[in-house]
This record gives structure tokens, C-alpha cells and sequence, in this order.
């Protein structure tokens, strides 16, 4: 798995006036556990540009005043308002040791199934997996150069010999479609909108008594 690394400070103060001080100088208060020691430190929101805003996954090596450890993003915690970043956990990676992560689906290829006027459907972006860290992969690449119109693929049939998958084997990770069942898929939805937001016909008056 690729690595980015950021530099940290140790937090000595974990209360909350300390933390709304930290974020105030766009510190992000941050914490690494599943390591022999629960981690407490900050970081610059700046340093999490690349980590958070994309689709891809990394390891993290976390510069701790010298001390480098190396780990996952776990959690991140958004302003409600604001939408910036107030809180970051993480855990750590051992070697030999396996954690739980989300890797993103990558497609190569263009299908038959689209060169015949079909659509795609990328229905899972990312899934979940456990493995020890070197053997986690950047990401899970499925060929669709061969799909058909109708062709699905499932979790079940991806090819996973050194982690293991957690997402649920039924599950469609990406199919090709008629442009018609597309369309189809699109109005019904909008039906069930339509029908959500009418009012139902035999629905009581407003000061009519509810049957219970």
C-alpha cells in the first residue's frame, strides 16, 4: 500500500478548552490506537489535503517529534457547519498483525456490453477488507473488458488470495445495463418520489380522530 507521511506534535493537554485552541491555529487534534500506547497528538489541517480528499487509501507514516509510527485513518470527525476537519483516529499498523480497512474499486477496460450501447453501473466504490499490512493492496482492479450487456460482478467473484473480503459476496460491485433498464430504473425512482410526497386519498381530515 502507498505511504504519505505528516509531521505531528505530541498533545500534552487533552482537554477541550486545549482542542478548541488547537483548531483555532488549524491544528487538528488527532489520536493513533491498536498499538501498545494510545497515541494523543496534532497535526496541521493542511497536512490531511491528500488523505482525505480523494478515493484513494494510504498508510500513513505519522512523524511524532522524531518518532515515526506508522498506521490508518480510522475516523474522521467534519464540523457540522463548517464541513472543516475537527478530529482524526487512527490505528496502527504491525507488521504480521491484520486490521480492518476499506480498499477502492478501481475499472480497467471498456466492455463490450457499453460499445453496444449498454451502461454501466459501478454500484461499490470501495470494500471492505482485513489483511496484515503488507499485503494490503492500494486498490481492487476489475477488468470489464470482456462484460456483455446483462453481465454483472459480484464480490464473490473477485480473485483475493492474500486479504480477505468482508462486503457481503452477493453484493453487485459493478454490472452493464440496457440504456432502456436505466432509464426505467431512473423514472421509477422519480414514481416513488411522487408517490412519497402525495398525499394519500382516503387520508383522515386533519381534526379527525387517529385509530390507534
Amino acid at each position: 500500500m502507498k505511504s504519505v507521511s505528516i509531521s505531528a506534535e505530541k498533545r500534552v493537554d487533552l482537554g477541550k478548552k486545549e482542542a478548541k485552541a488547537l483548531r483555532a491555529a488549524g491544528k487538528v487534534p488527532c489520536v493513533v490506537y491498536g498499538g501498545e500506547n494510545i497515541l494523543h497528538f496534532t497535526a496541521t489541517e493542511i497536512a490531511f489535503n491528500n488523505l482525505v480528499y480523494t478515493p484513494n487509501v494510504y498508510a500513513v507514516a505519522i512523524d511524532i517529534e522524531g518518532n515515526t509510527v506508522n498506521a490508518l485513518i480510522k475516523d474522521i470527525q467534519f464540523h457540522p457547519v463548517t464541513d472543516r476537519i475537527i478530529h482524526v483516529d487512527f490505528i496502527e499498523l504491525t507488521p504480521g498483525k491484520e486490521v480492518n480497512t476499506e480498499i477502492p474499486v478501481v475499472i480497467n477496460g471498456n466492455a463490450i456490453g457499453v460499445r453496444n450501447g449498454g451502461k454501466l453501473r459501478k454500484t461499490l466504490r470501495k470494500l471492505s477488507v482485513r489483511s496484515t499490512p503488507e499485503n494490503l493492496p492500494d486498490a481492487i482492479t476489475l477488468d470489464i473488458s470482456n462484460m456483455k450487456i446483462g453481465d454483472k460482478i459480484y464480490v464473490r467473484d473477485i480473485n483475493a488470495d492474500k486479504f480477505d473480503i468482508l462486503t457481503s459476496g452477493n453484493a453487485v460491485v459493478v454490472a452493464i445495463k440496457t440504456a432502456r433498464n436505466v432509464v426505467e430504473e431512473v423514472e421509477e425512482d422519480a414514481e416513488d418520489e411522487d408517490r412519497a410526497d402525495a398525499p394519500a386519498a382516503d387520508a383522515p381530515a386533519a381534526d379527525a380522530p387517529v385509530a390507534e
